[in-house]
């Protein structure tokens, strides 16, 4: 159990089944919002077998996380980071907000992952993040590689501002790599 960070294919994203991970409710309702702000509808979602997939579980404290948002972030990029419940591949002028009930919260918000990276971005360099921290190539791939020892030997092997809080590193990670893999694959991440 848990929450989880898993990207979206083109079939869960267009099915109107609930009850099996179906979002075509949010789908309708984010092409609806495009279409009132003259944008064209997000159609081109990738099948699961383009590529490896994105799960992430979301376990280690977020403390660490959360002060140095704080620290680098004003209260709106807060908010765009880490209020979202799904994260689209393209550029968005702001948050779109669903009356749609999603995993966690009552309404469903979506944010564009351009937005997000740029902010991931920042907040890895203010904590000096290296760029050996591995692309996720399989689920819980970058979970494992901070929960299972090799970032504390890799941080003993390249020390800085980032292996002293491995929870902030995998969080500051977690949301560069999503974004990343989002814009990559063309496809939409939610959490489950």
């Amino acid at each position: 159990m848990g929450v989880y960070l898993v990207d979206v294919d083109a079939q869960e994203w267009f099915s109107e089944d609930t009850g099996e991970g179906g979002m075509g409710a949010i789908a309708k309702g984010l092409d609806a919002e495009l279409a009132r702000r003259g944008l064209p509808p997000y159609t081109a979602v990738p099948a699961r077998d383009t590529g490896p997939g994105f799960e992430e579980k979301l376990s280690p404290s977020m403390q660490g996380f959360d002060a140095l948002c704080r620290a680098q972030l004003t209260p709106e990029e807060r908010e765009l980071l880490g209020d979202w419940s799904v994260l689209v591949p393209f550029s968005l002028d702001e948050a779109i907000r669903l009356p749609i009930g999603s995993a966690y919260t009552d309404e469903t918000v979506i944010v564009g992952a351009p937005q997000v990276l740029a902010l991931a971005e920042r907040l890895a360099l203010a904590l000096e993040l290296p760029v050996e921290i591995p692309e996720v190539t399989g689920n819980l791939s970058l979970t494992f590689w901070f929960l299972e020892g090799e970032a504390e030997e890799f941080a003993a092997r390249r020390p800085g501002r980032w292996g002293e809080d491995l929870d902030t590193a995998f969080y500051v990670s977690l949301y560069l790599r999503a974004a990343q893999h989002a814009i990559r694959r063309g496809c939409p991440l939610t959490f489950s």
